[in-house]
């Protein structure tokens, strides 16, 4: 009785539709409310046939605006509709749940990332970046004085600007902010921290200053080198270059940031994650390349060679599968498939 005089049965179904579209609701609260109400459970004739409901037309519309999603071909999503038996709430709670599998939570009390290194870990919350343990080569960020710390202490930026993204190896650290620029600190002794100087330990976060003007959105630090990702599907690499992990098509070292030149002929690139001495760069339709350390056949080539420019994994594009993550270990390489499904697995 007390469900029949609710206010919203009077509210028109494209009204209510708008609330619960923008209103920052996940997979599981479009269930409960499909549960718990019969204004959001019944179609009631006003949507198009092939929606049961107001909060799976919701979900629908969710999906189409995901930037995973959208850039889907039609096979593929055709095969993850097919795996969530066209169920939309389904197809966007597996969306959701790519996105925080690669190192990222996001909580109703906002967004966290945890990395971790040798002796220390790293949180991001909120745009604030916290650190503990072990202050060795500084990669705490906390300055020459603190040699360790036994809790989460905040990190004193030299910016007002939120972080949004961290990745932190053994020894030296990188961030981004949503302007999109790169700081970095730890050791240096490789030039991996990217300020064209070698050998200097650093301490606090610094910016890289040859990225300045050049917006990034993904940074990832493998054992001794650096990968950024920039806003416009360019990839820049740096620090030590030993097996060819930077992709500039030699073993030479690079002290400051280098486009990677070989992935700009492939197209944009969407993904990047970097090992301890291979990188992994997925391009906007999907296709996997792999370069670096080839060491127990990581990069996927049937073979052990090093790779010192990108190559294509051939097998994977062969099967026409769709990416839509992918992370690189110390000698190993995974990926996921647009249908949910660990595609690649090497190492």
């Amino acid at each position: 009785m007390a469900e029949d005089m609710s206010p919203l049965h009077k509210l028109p179904p494209h009204i209510l539709q708008d609330i619960i579209t923008r209103g920052n609701l996940d997979a599981e609260d479009f269930a409960r409310l499909e549960a718990s109400s019969y204004i959001f459970k019944a179609a009631s004739g006003l949507m198009p046939y092939r929606f049961k409901s107001l909060p799976e037309l919701a979900a629908f519309q969710l999906c189409q605006n995901d930037p995973l999603f959208s850039v889907m071909p039609l096979p593929a999503r055709s095969k993850l509709s097919k795996r969530c038996e066209a169920n939309w709430k389904l197809i966007l709670r597996y969306l959701h749940a790519v996105q925080q599998a690669w190192g990222r939570a996001t909580t109703r009390k906002g967004n966290f990332q945890v990395v971790t290194g040798k002796y220390h870990t790293l949180l991001l919350g909120n745009g604030q970046l916290f650190s503990c343990g072990s202050s060795q080569f500084g990669v705490l960020g906390h300055g020459p004085n603190l040699t360790q710390c036994t809790s989460l202490t905040a990190i004193q930026l030299p910016m007002v600007s939120r972080v949004i993204c961290v990745s932190g190896s053994h020894h030296h650290v990188a961030f981004l902010t949503e302007r999109g620029e790169v700081f970095t600190f730890g050791d240096n002794s490789s030039s991996c921290c990217g300020h064209g100087d070698v050998g200097d330990t650093i301490l606090n976060p610094t910016i890289v200053e040859s990225l300045k003007g050049i917006s990034c959105k993904k940074v990832a630090t493998g054992l001794s080198f650096t990968v950024a990702l920039t806003e416009n599907g360019e990839v820049y690499t740096w620090g030590s270059n030993s097996h060819g992990q930077l992709g500039h098509g030699d073993t030479n070292d690079v002290a400051m940031p280098g486009k990677v030149a070989g992935l700009s002929i492939c197209g944009l690139v969407a993904m990047i994650s970097a090992g301890a001495s291979h990188t992994l760069a997925v391009t906007r339709d999907g296709a996997l390349y792999s370069f670096g350390y080839g060491a127990n056949f990581c990069l996927g080539h049937g073979d052990t060679a090093n790779e010192h420019s990108p190559r294509l994994v051939e097998s994977l594009r062969e099967q026409n599968i769709f990416l839509v993550g992918i992370a690189a270990g110390d000698e190993h390489s995974v990926a996921l498939d647009s249908s949910g499904y660990v595609s690649f697995h090497f190492g």
